[in-house]
């Protein structure tokens, strides 16, 4: 699938290399499309670190022994969770940040920085 989404991007890339909104759509579906393999890993890894700390034998111990109220079965997909919690957040959520205003105000900068350097040795 990652071919895929290279060829579409690499037919186009004449037509839209100098188009900013593709550039910035690309790159938000790439973030998006980062977040979802996050998710699913984390459902995948997490479905398997429970099952496998829980006893087999459920019914015959209290729930106290099998493993079904243990710390250590869920700490792993709590932390997980903050963590992914954090990275939905800076995908979906807004930039607090580092906004568009700052971006612009950032690439003025440089760009200004980088005339006086070119006009000092002229």
């Amino acid at each position: 699938m990652k071919r895929f989404g290279q060829n579409i991007f690499e037919d186009h890339d004449e037509q839209f290399s100098t188009d900013e909104n593709f550039n910035i759509a690309y790159r938000k579906v790439k973030r998006i499309k980062g977040f979802y393999s996050h998710l699913r890993v984390y459902i995948i890894v997490n479905a398997i670190i429970i099952i496998t700390n829980l006893n087999r034998d459920v019914f015959g111990k209290d729930i106290i022994y099998n493993g079904l109220s243990d710390w250590h079965t869920y700490s792993t997909a709590f932390y997980w969770g903050i963590a992914l919690l954090i990275h939905a957040f800076s995908v979906f959520g807004p930039d607090i940040f580092f906004t568009k205003d700052w971006e612009q105000k950032k690439i003025q900068k440089f760009m200004e920085k980088e005339a006086q350097n070119k006009n000092k040795w002229e």
